[in-house]
């Protein structure tokens, strides 16, 4: 790319710069970045991409990423926007929250030989913090930075201000330990480049700053906007929790669905955020948005390209599939799993097998007690009408009998009335 740091511009990445001379660096030079993800779960959700996708940028761009895994800082917790303290996890459940986050982190970027010059290094910094001895972390590290200093981090300021949570010395020790992981990144392989979000800046210039102190060398930071939601909340979070990027904890169909339910006002700009598509087609879908907003072409294209990035080519063209399948598209392809997923909000009825034995059970019949209809000859009408629905085909026989034939993944079957009324219907 000419110009990366324009093009980090022009998709808003820039919040922060520690040095106006990092802007040249990167276009010119060959540089060694890493971002930090703390194995709070197994699994990174969509609040992680923004950086992922940046590691993925710097990489393209012939610089060399590295992915930090804080199995060491995961003990401790971040108590940057956090207003209490974090439960602290058990070495068992770190190490399998990291094993979870190593899998996905390949899938964006390229480690080792693969990368060629550029090839992403994976580390996990509880290999140099666990073996630390105290007085040497004290010595070492803590005798650089004041008390004063740390107090004035906004992290530690905004729980200091509430009298009745504060702050523990486990966590007011965090930004000395990240500070420690960009020296000894810069140690063993020339590390010159923190990214963050922008409630990282204090802890990545204290980084920078103990390079400087106990190395006499230059590093840089940059970091990146938060990502929210146009009413201002934590983008990547649900009622029901965060939105994950492992298909076990939020299925393709979940995540595509996510993002193209995305508000109008943010579609832009998380296309910007999630998405490598060329400034010319970003610029076309804008004026899409603008002239055209019922059509949502922009928040298709949105959820196509994360579910690729997240899933693969498969797994979105079946999300595609699923969604398709709320008006009118095929059922018989959906497995039960996506079948659940697309009609999780719909009603649904529990029924015996049995009754589909035998004569069988009647439509009509099923149409009013599933409550589609107010009655049976509401039903009679809606069949008559064009207006009644089994799996998405349009049922013409007042007298159709259903059947286990009809069922899908062997015990469902999906009722609808007119465009939008459907019922799930479970046969066990």
């Amino acid at each position: 790319m000419a110009d990366f740091v324009e093009d980090l511009r022009f998709r808003g990445l820039i919040h922060q710069m520690t040095d106006p001379e990092l802007g040249a660096r990167l276009n010119r030079d060959r540089l060694t970045g890493y971002s930090g993800f703390d194995p709070t779960a197994d699994s990174l959700h969509v609040g992680h991409l923004l950086q992922v996708c940046t590691l993925r940028r710097l990489q393209e761009a012939g610089h060399r990423p590295i992915a930090l895994a804080g199995g060491g800082t995961g003990f401790v917790g971040d108590p940057g926007g956090k207003s209490e303290e974090r439960s602290l996890l058990t070495e068992e459940q770190l190490e399998a929250n990291l094993a979870g986050i190593h899998g996905q982190l390949s899938r964006f970027v390229e480690f080792g030989r693969g990368g060629g010059d550029s090839g992403a290094v994976l580390v996990n910094n509880a290999d140099w913090l666990k073996p630390m001895p105290l007085f040497s972390f004290l010595r070492d590290v803590g005798k650089h930075f004041t008390v004063n200093q740390m107090v004035a981090k906004d992290s530690v300021k905004s729980r200091l201000a509430r009298a009745d949570q504060g702050i523990s010395y486990t966590e007011f020790s965090y930004m000395l330990l990240q500070a420690y992981d960009f020296q000894r990144l810069f140690d063993d392989f020339g590390c010159t480049l923190q990214i963050g979000g922008s409630d990282q800046w204090g802890n990545i210039t204290m980084g920078i700053e103990l390079i400087r102190k106990v190395r006499q060398g230059e590093a840089f930071g940059l970091t990146t906007p938060l990502v929210l939601k146009a009413d201002g909340t934590k983008f990547g979070k649900t009622e029901s929790g965060a939105v994950w990027l492992d298909a076990r904890r939020t299925s393709p169909y979940q995540l595509y669905q996510f993002f193209l339910r995305c508000e109008d006002a943010m579609v832009g700009t998380y296309l910007r955020y999630f998405t490598f598509l060329p400034h010319d087609a970003l610029l076309t879908l804008d004026q899409a948005t603008a002239e055209h907003p019922e059509r949502r072409e922009a928040h298709r294209v949105l959820a196509r390209e994360v579910c690729t990035l997240v899933h693969g080519e498969d797994e979105t063209t079946r999300a595609e599939q699923a969604a398709a399948a709320l008006f009118g598209g095929a059922l018989s392809g959906l497995d039960e799993a996506t079948l659940l997923d697309v009609f999780a909000e719909a009603p649904s009825t529990d029924r015996t097998r049995s009754e589909l034995a035998g004569g069988g059970l009647l439509l009509v019949d099923l149409l009013a007690e599933t409550g589609l209809v107010g009655s049976k000859s509401q039903a009679r009408t809606a069949i008559d009408q064009g207006g009644a629905y089994i799996n998405n085909g349009r049922e013409s026989e007042v007298t159709r009998v259903l059947s286990v034939d009809d069922l899908i993944a062997e015990r469902y079957l999906v009722l609808r009335r007119g465009k939008k009324d459907h019922h799930l219907v479970r046969f066990t």
